[in-house]
């Protein structure tokens, strides 16, 4: 089959959809099909053009001051001309990526040509936008067009149950959902010994840092921390809308114990990680974003790295039911007592951690899964490549 798949966000940048897709990528590549990105311009720092099997086709973009494909704006620079990128293209079926506006283009497009349409749901973006505050007229527009995008597609895919239960709400057929887990890269996030613990306590956050996830919750609780645990830091790697407020927080409460090293290349991450006494993962409850499982979890635990989630809903479930680290509330008080706990264990079963990352959260298998449902494929999965990603998780 020709394949072609339409995001913003492709290898080699630094992003958990940009991993994600070239997992797809590749075993679609790996089971004979014929596979076309289309995608943006990378930054010049991201690095080389990584292996995929597939045509990589690049298109300028707009992005804001961080570098990023983000923004009403930044978005229409990509889908205006994919419109006509996908008229062009031949295809036997698309896969997109949201945004949701990218979704309506393809959408529209395949609607067209008719041919199928499959959406890769690792977000409910309305939700998100709820979780953050934005004003009612955005977020009504936002859901609008994620409903079109749900209901004319031929699938979805989803990244957990409280994802697909979402899509569903919105107006996807049940039947057209397939669960597939999110994961990270096992042979990056992985162990090794060659990595030393870190001199004096460190925690690390990975990731995106937006105001739905909540991680000044961290900071707010560093200095009971560093009350009873001298020299404690936080280490935040990643960048997002909230940045500029936790620096902003950190450098009020507690100047010079939080770093913040930007956007790294993820075997820099890794090494950081895997040299921390623990990992941080938030969601603040109630915001309507209660069943995101983060991809910083498995990133974390890949390492070997236990996780602190500060939340409620599914991440602290899968964090709780697998023991991978500790849960709190969301409240610095008990953030404070759990990074306690986490930097005062000078042990921790980590070969268990990796083994139950590699066998539930490796992007090679949710690659797999993907690209054969996708592609139409039935037969039954492997016991390392459970058919249904609900009991794997």
């Amino acid at each position: 089959m020709k394949v072609v798949l339409a995001s913003r966000l492709f290898a080699p940048e630094v992003a958990a959809a940009a991993f994600r897709l070239r997992a797809l990528t590749m075993a679609l590549a790996e089971a004979g099909h014929g596979v076309t990105v289309l995608t943006t311009r990378a930054p010049a720092d991201s690095g080389p053009e990584p292996e995929t099997g597939a045509r990589v086709r690049r298109w300028p973009v707009l992005r804001d001051r961080n570098g990023t494909v983000r923004g009403y704006v930044q978005y229409a620079s990509f889908d205006i001309p994919l419109a006509l990128r996908l008229l062009a293209q031949p295809a036997d079926m698309v896969v997109c990526e949201p945004p949701p506006s990218t979704g309506v283009v393809a959408a529209v497009v395949c609607g067209l040509r008719r041919i199928p349409l499959y959406y890769y749901a690792a977000d409910v973006w309305s939700d998100a936008l709820v979780a953050s505050g934005a004003p009612r007229p955005v977020i009504a527009v936002m859901r609008m067009l994620e409903r079109i995008v749900l209901r004319r597609a031929s699938g979805v895919l989803a990244v957990s149950d409280g994802v697909a239960e979402r899509v569903v709400a919105l107006g996807a057929a049940p039947d057209r959902v397939e669960v597939v887990s999110n994961g990270i890269d096992t042979e990056v996030f992985a162990p090794s010994v060659g990595d030393q613990s870190a001199p004096d306590p460190v925690l690390v956050y990975t990731g995106t840092m937006s105001e739905w996830q909540g991680a000044d919750v961290f900071i707010r609780a560093l200095p009971e921390v560093r009350r009873r645990c001298p020299g404690a830091r936080i280490v935040f790697l990643g960048q997002g809308s909230a940045e500029s407020e936790l620096r902003e927080l950190a450098e009020r409460l507690v100047p010079g114990a939080v770093e913040f090293g930007g956007v790294v290349p993820p075997a820099e991450a890794a090494r950081t990680l895997r040299s921390a006494r623990g990992a941080l993962v938030s969601i603040v409850p109630g915001r309507g974003y209660d069943f995101a499982r983060p991809t910083k979890i498995y990133a974390a635990t890949g390492c070997g790295t236990p996780v602190l989630f500060a939340g409620a809903g599914d991440g602290a479930a899968l964090v709780r039911n697998n023991e991978l680290g500790l849960v709190s509330g969301h409240d610095p008080a008990e953030v404070a007592d759990r990074m306690v706990e986490l930097l005062s264990r000078t042990a921790f079963d980590s070969a268990r951690l990796v083994s139950w990352t590699e066998e539930h959260a490796s992007l090679r298998s949710t690659g797999r899964r993907a690209a054969r449902w996708i592609t139409g494929v039935r037969d039954e999965r492997s016991a390392e490549e459970p058919r249904n990603s609900r009991r794997a998780a």
